[in-house]
């Protein structure tokens, strides 16, 4: 016999630990906080109303304005998680790593197999140990170097960059699908994705080398035209 008890409005309760006695502060020393009410003898922090901000050293100069300041933080800054491809071999070689055109390594592929341990922004391929590439691979990444390319390429595989904010790259990393991926706004991206020598996603011929492979996107031709219109925009030059 189940020892379930059947919920109903009699047997309802909070759950254990989550509801707490409020804390009633000035009545009497007995409780712990009567007296001073937990505030101490005096100053401005005993004072009702009082709220200092943090860093806040009573008037004089705080220490964050005396250290002097050098440099400046890139807002636009990547931290790429780099791979080599002799890694990658290794990987596949043991069986940790598959590729197909059905399903092409990504940076969830790289990341649950251990091959990388963090993400960061990115994933970068990298053509140190090109030589041990043996077995043609399918690659989406954020980025590839030139010898990477062209080593995948000669071994008989393909290489897409392609384009990763917060949100997308994580839901690349959870396997969402539900989402739509988010199309690159600066303009330096949206140039850097579209040029075949990086093997951009929203290049024009790298989509027609890739054919009807089954992991290219319809977004992907979508973009490519959409975006793509710099390539005819020109600029009026002012007369002086």
């Amino acid at each position: 016999m189940s020892s379930r008890v059947r919920v109903s409005l009699a047997n309802l309760k909070p759950s254990r630990g989550s509801q707490h006695n409020q804390k009633r502060v000035g009545r009497g020393q007995g409780s712990g906080y009567g007296g001073t009410s937990g505030r101490g003898h005096k100053g401005q922090k005993a004072r009702t109303g009082s709220s200092l901000r943090p860093g806040f050293e009573g008037g004089q100069t705080p220490i964050t304005k005396l250290f002097p300041k050098r440099g400046f933080i890139n807002q636009n800054q990547k931290t790429w998680a780099p791979v080599n491809l002799d890694r990658i071999q290794h990987w596949v070689d043991q069986g940790r790593l598959t590729s197909s055109p059905e399903n092409p390594i990504t940076a969830r592929e790289l990341l649950e197999s251990g091959c990388v341990h963090n993400v960061h922004d990115g994933i970068k391929l990298l053509g140190d140990g090109a030589t041990e590439l043996k077995t043609p691979i399918y690659v989406v990444a954020s980025r590839a170097s030139k010898s990477a390319i062209s080593a995948i390429e000669g071994a008989g595989g393909k290489v897409v960059c392609k384009y990763y904010n917060d949100l997308a790259l994580r839901d690349c990393v959870k396997g969402r699908t539900d989402r739509v991926s988010a199309a690159p706004t600066r303009r330096e991206d949206i140039v850097w994705y579209g040029l075949y020598r990086n093997r951009g996603f929203m290049s024009p011929l790298t989509l027609k080398k890739l054919g009807d492979l089954p992991f290219v996107e319809e977004r992907w031709k979508t973009l490519a035209q959409q975006l793509g219109v710099w390539r005819q925009q020109n600029f009026v030059t002012l007369k002086k």
